[in-house]
């Protein structure tokens, strides 16, 4: 790893490493390692390598029910923990422009906060109470908010990506598409795995980044089994701060995870999780660069496409979450049926400050509290009667989410000392959510499918909002119950989803499929009002968004040798709910929640697992979209009028090409092992952060790379890998300022910065 860094900044790297918590462990696991390994068999050699991994089909849960991959007539992208681990995924942003169609993105506004986009359906927002469109389901629990999301992938099974509308199984707010996160279970057999890491900027800036994950799993009993796994990570920062020349960008994060197994009989087997996590760290790595009204950051102002920030407030937040979830499932006679229930619970906490002005001058400083408690139970029945798989099923659905922010402005008027003005608002937010839903499949022939499925779902939400222009120079807070509240209201939303589809299994190893599918998008409330006008630009209550879709697609295996998959869709979207964001000169920001058009979007993607040969696999996906807006509501581009100028604008966080290539390759090394080589470049458009299309994410051009010497017949792997080695620049956020905030001069922009070029070294064992 040495060799990889500058000569003039070896010693800066040394002196680092020596100081890493985790460098130690690494040592020693060298040390150890290297006079543990044990020369292979033939056998073993022939059937050792990366290739089976990315070959072999992945078990899914995306209809309630396990089954391979390729046989799903949906359009979903499948890993496992052997395709996670070749691919060296550490958290779902590694994957984030690596699928077509689809940006996992980190607003990096607060870590971890999801603003996923499938298929040009994405939000761009931190408000708590705006539902996603992508819904995110960790074994089994969807999460109600997307605070916590992006977070470290320890001790993974797999993830399963849905694309297109999944409202019939998974409900509301899976308008885009669903993500499925499932952890490991415990194992018939002692098991024990770990992994230590440590990589950073390879041209000096920065410090390390040090990973430690370990599990260990087995039974306790011949019906009770075991497993626990820790995680810990250190990130001493990868970019500096040229307010003060530090490094910027730390946070430590630990999460550990006991799970329990139970089966007291041939026909009941129990699972309970628990899974918590603390994360504490800086804020933002926010950069200003000149704004697309061409007014740029006053004080200090960057280059778009470089890592050059400059804040005076170098932020944090402090983020503890629990998630318990108790999984049940009874083999009954009925159907040759399953009875499945889980139940979920979250505790979710965070607090912390962000520089949002971007500036090394105090403009607009930002505290922010977040206290959510969700319940969740869904109980569903699977089974088969004749030709017909059925699936029905209960689900119950509660979160409460205490949220408040403060914004403190124009400390730059009092030398630095205090705000010169305040605000304070957020709100207390509760919804509860039931639905009944069912599915068929039947089969009308041996080549024939027909399915056909329905979901109700009733929801009710309230709110009481303190808005921030209300609480001016009024410090409150309303996690504390310190806050007056101005707008207290309730509404609630029924609806109906459902899906109606054919497949066609031309032969056993090609299926073509289509459906149609309804979803739904929940109405609610914008608990960060900053309006002055509330009646027009208030808090809401906004109305539900609904998405039809229509899809064609197919599936192939290449025998052995991997499969092609393609989809082309047709997706509308009526009464699309976006949070538009409107420069302000007192507040800043102002983020308004409306519906404001309907729109249509066609598209395609197809992708690929090809093995050239024995001991090489080729990987390749491309996606296409092509979003447009059919009726406008909003004042989008916030010329006074509503025209065709504002019809004309295009969709936010709707990339239009996305397109990956891959190749790994396994080299046999006498009797000693393998080394595998691999190289992935993905590419993803210039897309639109805001309505208006001022701010926007610049094209994405990712190079990732690794070598990895599996030895010790696979017991112990070591790696060499790099990510993003082309060191593009990319944003979480382009949040446009006004030119003037309470008079004094900022321009510019709020843009949270991706980390750039990484190389690192992995040692893990499997023993």
């Amino acid at each position: 790893m040495m060799s990889l860094h500058a000569k003039n900044t070896k010693a800066a790297f040394a002196s680092q490493t020596a100081l890493s918590g985790t460098w130690p462990l690494l040592v020693a696991a060298w040390v150890v390692s290297t006079g543990l390994p044990l020369p292979l068999s033939a056998e073993e050699v022939e059937q050792m390598g990366s290739v089976s991994s990315l070959l072999d089909e992945v078990v899914v849960t995306a209809r309630k029910r396990e089954e391979l991959s390729q046989e799903v007539p949906l359009s979903i992208v499948a890993y496992g923990a052997e395709k996670l681990e070749a691919l060296k995924v550490r958290d779902i942003g590694d994957l984030s422009i690596k699928m077509p169609n689809v940006a996992l993105d980190d607003v990096k506004t607060l870590r971890s906060t999801a603003n996923f986009s499938i298929r040009g359906l994405g939000v761009n927002s931190t408000i708590p109470s705006i539902d996603p469109t992508v819904g995110v389901f960790i074994d089994g629990v969807y999460q109600g908010q997307n605070f916590g999301v992006v977070m470290d992938m320890a001790d993974i099974q797999s993830i399963e990506v849905l694309r297109g509308p999944q409202g019939v199984l998974f409900g509301r707010n899976v308008t885009g598409g669903a993500i499925l996160i499932n952890s490991k279970r415990p194992t018939d057999e002692l098991e024990f795995t770990a992994r230590a890491a440590i990589d950073g900027n390879p041209n000096g800036d920065g410090g390390l980044n040090s990973y430690i994950m370990a599990a260990v799993s087995g039974p306790l009993s011949d019906t009770f089994g075991a497993r626990m796994s820790v995680y810990y990570n250190k990130d001493d920062g990868w970019f500096v701060n040229q307010y003060n020349g530090k490094n910027f960008g730390k946070a430590e994060t630990l999460i550990f995870r006991p799970v329990f197994s139970w089966r007291p009989s041939d026909d009941i087997s129990m699972v309970l999780r628990w899974e918590h996590m603390t994360s504490d760290g800086q804020g933002p790595a926010a950069q200003s660069h000149t704004n697309s009204s061409g007014v740029p950051g006053f004080f200090a102002n960057f280059d778009r496409d470089s890592f050059g920030m400059s804040i005076d407030e170098e932020g944090r937040y402090d983020l503890k979450n629990d998630l318990v979830t108790l999984e049940l499932n009874w083999d009954i006679a009925l159907g040759d049926g399953t009875i499945t229930n889980i139940f979920g619970y979250k505790d979710f906490k965070v607090d912390g400050v962000s520089d949002i002005d971007a500036q090394p001058v105090w403009l607009f400083h930002a505290p922010f509290w977040n206290d959510q408690k969700q319940f969740s139970n869904e109980l569903r029945y699977t089974g088969t009667f004749g030709n017909a798989r059925v699936t029905s099923g209960l689900f119950w659905f509660d979160n409460k989410i205490k949220y408040h922010e403060r914004r403190e402005l124009l400390g730059i008027a009092t030398g630095g000392v205090a705000p010169a003005l305040t605000q304070d608002g957020g709100g207390d937010y509760h919804v509860e959510s039931k639905a009944w839903f069912g599915t068929v499949d039947y089969d009308i022939s041996e080549s024939w499918t027909l399915t056909a499925g329905a979901r109700f779902t009733s929801e009710e939400k309230s709110v009481k909002i303190a808005s921030l222009v209300r609480n001016v120079n009024n410090p409150c807070n309303v996690v504390e119950d310190t806050c007056s509240f101005d707008f207290i209201d309730d509404a609630s939303w029924d609806a109906w989803s459902g899906k109606l589809g054919a497949t066609w299994n031309v032969r056993d190893n090609l299926r073509v499929y289509g459906h149609w599918s309804r979803s739904h998008r929940s109405g609610g409330y914008n608990l960060r009002n900053a309006a002055i006008d509330t009646v027009n630009l208030g808090p809401g209550p906004f109305d539900e968004e609904t998405v039809d879709s229509y899809e064609l697609g197919f599936k192939t295996e290449l025998g052995d040798r991997g499969h092609l998959n393609a989809a082309i869709f047709y997706t509308t979207i009526d009464d699309m709910q976006r949070e538009v964001n409107l420069t302000d000169p007192v507040s800043g920001i102002v983020q308004v929640i409306k519906n404001t058009a309907n729109a249509e979007v066609l598209g395609f993607e197809i992708e690929g697992v090809v093995a050239l040969g024995k001991n090489t696999v080729l990987l390749g996906s491309v996606g296409w979209i092509d979003p447009k807006y059919q009726d406008v509501f909003f004042d989008l581009n916030g010329d006074g009028v509503i025209n065709d100028a504002d019809k004309n604008l295009k969709l936010p966080r709707a990339a239009e090409w996305t397109w990956s290539v891959g190749i790994n390759h396994d080299i046999h090394i006498s009797d000693w092992g393998y080394l595998t080589a691999r190289a992935n470049y993905a590419f993803r458009d210039k897309s639109y952060f805001t309505d208006n299309n001022l701010g926007f994410l610049q094209s994405q051009k990712i190079l990732d790379a690794g070598l990895d010497f599996h030895a010790s017949g696979g017991r112990w792997t070591y790696s060499l890998y790099g990510r993003n080695l082309l060191n593009e620049v990319g944003h979480g956020g382009d949040t446009q300022f006004p030119t003037l905030l309470g008079g004094v001069p900022l321009g510019g922009t709020f843009s949270p910065l991706n980390k750039g070029r990484v190389v690192g070294f992995e040692i893990s064992c499997r023993l």
